[in-house]
């Protein structure tokens, strides 16, 4: 009986879990086009150069503190929740205890940051201090509201809903931020009131999900002293400051660029720096979505302890990320022209050049496939721990010497030199310590298509109309990529599609 019971909650959990993926897939989709959309073509817009660099280092700085608030909890919850599921109808007081520490770590940080101000201020120039100034303390705000949705979310993932928070975090907040810009541009509230709307939006989301949990019957805030005895709090403790430690060093390597650019050059300049992170993130997504299926399939070969099968799976998902990679960075490099004219603000075309590094930078991290998903599912995960604060310091110290010299272009040159150096380590350690390297000659293949269909449309002359000069140079790139990786064969996946493709078409 029980046996049955078991088999029965496995098999209705797998179906969540699978009706939950779909939905956040969608959700995901519908949020990407939204943000890109935003970022792209609606807050370049509406806001200065200094504006949006202002919005952006003030979510940098929130981003940190509700890390560091946080100390890993977030991860922690997920990883100790099991433990504490069913014991009561409260989980034996697990929220409070998610909450409790994190809550009294934001007073902590808030006070360091509030007593840290003027030292912050003096990295910048007067007038951008200035107005840095007068809006400081919403990056206070923020990052109390950024540090309880990210707990929040967690605690419902643990819970398996996460489609309510996946719909807040992707869509609502980014129609939120961009409703606030309309406001503004249309004179309803002043630029200070976007600001406190801008981080009013994280608020709505906050509670919100706190709504839900309450909706849904999972909204207790009581606390227990059962919640003590499930797990030792020093071994939930370790867990937090090894997965802080571990997020940290990622979330500095997000910020780090822009908190530096506006530093050293400016609040405008660190905007349109973010504008051109913005467009390169867009060739990140196909890799996004790979690696989120890799990473439960690669533990699955941990646990078999089939390399073999790892190995292949490797090569493959890092041939599939060179095959769409490289098109898809040449498609944005070959028209940034084009892409800038949609913001009909000239002055963020000075990001051109730094957009041209990330997209390098990006398509080498995702070239070396998963490397970083092999080494943290391993029994070595404590070396990516080590990676990363390697990443993150190399980011910080290049920054310091290149864009003061190169201004974006340093910035950009920075990350990159740090993230290809950082994948190259990796690589040789996964190939190293297992014996796994996802290159052949496949590889190499499409990467010469990639550079003579590239140098192809680069070679066609722009015309006066940039739609035209999109059509002639993405179609000339997109026909002689597709020819080339049929005819060389350096893609099996994209062979089979093609057959598939002509077999419907002769059969229907």
């Amino acid at each position: 009986m029980c046996y049955t019971q078991s088999l029965h909650h496995s098999v209705t959990l797998l179906g969540i879990v699978q009706r939950q993926g779909i939905r956040n897939a969608l959700i995901s989709y519908v949020g990407l086009a939204i943000g890109f959309v935003n970022t792209i073509l609606i807050l370049p817009r509406l806001l200065t150069p200094g504006q949006i660099g202002l919005t952006g280092l003030l979510v940098s700085f929130a981003t940190i503190g509700a890390q560091l608030s946080a100390f890993g909890f977030g991860s922690a919850g997920l990883r100790y929740f099991p433990y504490f599921r069913n014991q009561g109808r409260n989980h034996a007081g697990f929220l409070p205890l998610l909450l409790g520490l994190p809550l009294l770590g934001f007073v902590i940080v808030a006070g360091v940051m509030s007593l840290g101000q003027p030292f912050v201020l003096r990295w910048y120039a007067a007038e951008d201090a200035t107005l840095l100034s007068q809006h400081y303390g919403v990056a206070i705000l923020l990052a109390g509201a950024i540090m309880l949705g990210a707990l929040q979310d967690a605690y419902l993932k643990s819970l398996f809903h996460t489609s309510f928070s996946s719909f807040c975090q992707e869509i609502l907040l980014r129609l939120l931020i961009v409703g606030a810009a309309v406001a503004y541009s249309a004179h309803y509230i002043s630029f200070a009131g976007f600001v406190l709307a801008y981080a009013g939006a994280y608020a709505v989301v906050a509670l919100l999900l706190a709504g839900y949990l309450a909706a849904i019957g999972e909204l207790h805030l009581r606390p227990t002293r059962a919640a003590l005895r499930i797990k030792p709090l020093g071994e939930m403790l370790a867990f937090g400051g090894f997965a802080l430690l571990s997020n940290i060093s990622g979330t500095v390597l997000l910020n780090i660029d822009n908190i530096m650019v506006g530093a050293k050059l400016s609040l405008a300049a660190a905007g349109i720096y973010l504008i051109a992170t913005n467009i390169s993130t867009a060739l990140t997504l196909p890799f996004r979505a790979l690696n989120k299926t890799a990473f439960s399939l690669i533990a699955e070969y941990w646990k078999e302890n089939d390399l073999a099968k790892m190995g292949l799976f490797y090569q493959r998902v890092t041939r599939v990320n060179t095959l769409l990679g490289c098109y898809l960075a040449l498609g944005i490099g070959l028209n940034l022209n084009f892409i800038f004219g949609l913001i009909h603000r000239p002055e963020y075309a000075a990001g051109s050049s730094a957009v041209l590094l990330l997209l390098a930078a990006r398509l080498v991290d995702g070239i070396t496939g998963v490397n970083a998903t092999i080494v943290v599912t391993s029994p070595r995960y404590r070396f990516d721990l080590l990676f990363n604060i390697t990443l993150a310091s190399a980011v910080v110290g290049l920054n310091w010497l290149l864009i003061p010299r190169f201004g974006l272009a340093g910035a950009a040159l920075s990350y990159g030199i740090a993230l290809v150096s950082i994948n190259v380590v990796r690589t040789w350690f996964v190939w190293r310590s297992y014996g796994l390297q996802p290159f052949d000659g496949r590889i190499a293949r499409i990467l010469a298509v990639a550079v003579v269909a590239g140098l192809a449309a680069w070679a066609l002359p722009e015309t006066s109309n940039a739609w035209l000069t999109l059509l002639l140079r993405g179609g000339v790139l997109t026909v002689l990529y597709t020819a080339g990786v049929l005819l060389t064969r350096a893609a099996p996946e994209a062979v089979t599609l093609w057959t598939d493709l002509r077999k419907r078409k002769f059969t229907s």
